[in-house]
């Protein structure tokens, strides 16, 4: 079974281009964290074929994150200098979209609202700053036994 599925984000803006049959098809690449290694990343190279391609290339560019789904396809040609070169690409059948703009917007929103736990230990009454790492993880419950207020 040939199946490859991946997240990651997009290298550069997709390339739509068109066959002599009027076939679309879009190139690009996917960056793929790895998760046993922090510092390593693998890029794919990736192919879309039809309306698959036209939709990557109008709505994702360079940095979006993308989910897809599809099949390695391995190739080969001779380079400038005659020597053999293999290559393989991700031939995509089915994507979905990671990012959306509402959610890149909350996140920028978020980002910006961040408090340091500093700031969180500061609206807790002082009988739930003790030094207890069990009392820092039950702040919510501490306060909310004491006042009857809920978090939101």
């Amino acid at each position: 079974m040939n199946n490859v599925t991946l997240m990651g984000r997009l290298t550069r803006d997709p390339e739509l281009q068109y066959s002599n049959n009027g076939t679309a098809f879009s190139k690009f690449s996917i960056a793929v964290p790895r998760d046993f290694k922090r510092d390593e990343t693998d890029f794919i190279n990736c192919l879309a074929f039809g309306k698959t391609a036209e939709t990557i290339a109008e709505y994702l560019s360079k940095g979006k994150r993308i989910a897809i789904v599809g099949r390695i396809q391995t190739g080969s040609y001779n380079n400038k200098e005659g020597q053999r070169v293999n290559t393989f690409e991700v031939v995509v059948d089915k994507f979905e979209f990671v990012d959306s703009a509402k959610s890149e917007e909350n996140n920028k929103n978020v980002r910006s609202n961040v408090r340091s736990e500093e700031d969180l230990e500061d609206d807790f009454p002082f009988w739930c700053k003790k030094n207890n790492s069990k009392y820092k993880k039950k702040y919510k419950k501490c306060w909310f036994k004491k006042t009857g207020d809920h978090f939101s």
